[in-house]
């Protein structure tokens, strides 16, 4: 079934986009939640109409995702978890809720879990790549290193640092 969604829903499409879905989802998740209408031909009008003042709202909101780009694309977030004594398998999991609240405290940006592209809660200690997608056009990707300090998979980047440099004499 096509239908105009009229919220960004995450992996289906974004706000104002036309798109092709199952009738069940359509029918059970979406109309009742107000995300999308059927893309009937009138609807399609109306879209049309819409569209200019989506793309002068779109405009302002891609500069702004891409300043926040260019504050977190490729840098490194640090998460601290619990794991067990002989695995690097996590006693939680890391979810997208606990990625947006490193990304806040430790770069300084406010993002909303739904932003954060991760299909399953991470379970491992290690570094982990994590899509974030800041507007239609707009990606990002952070490089997540979840440790425990009580169980170093890899030496932390003051120790590398500190190891790089020599050491001056006194």
């Amino acid at each position: 079934m096509k239908v105009i969604l009229n919220e960004t829903v995450p992996k289906v499409g974004k706000r104002g986009q036309v798109v092709n879905v199952a009738n069940g989802f359509a029918r059970n998740f979406l109309f009742p939640r107000g995300l999308a209408v059927v893309a009937d031909k009138g609807q399609l009008k109306v879209l049309e109409l819409r569209r200019a003042k989506l793309e002068k709202l779109d405009s302002e909101t891609l500069s702004s995702a891409e300043s926040v780009r260019e504050k977190i694309h490729g840098k490194e977030v640090r998460i601290e978890a619990k794991a067990g004594a002989d695995t690097t398998k996590l006693f939680g999991a890391v979810t997208s809720q606990d990625i947006a609240d490193a990304i806040k405290s430790q770069l300084k940006v406010e993002l909303e879990k739904k932003q954060i592209g991760l299909l399953t809660p991470i379970k491992r200690l290690g570094r982990h790549k994590v899509e974030i997608d800041l507007h239609r056009q707009v990606d990002a990707s952070v490089e997540l290193f979840v440790f425990d300090p009580e169980h170093p998979t890899e030496e932390p980047v003051e120790a590398k640092a500190a190891e790089a440099a020599p050491e001056e004499p006194a």
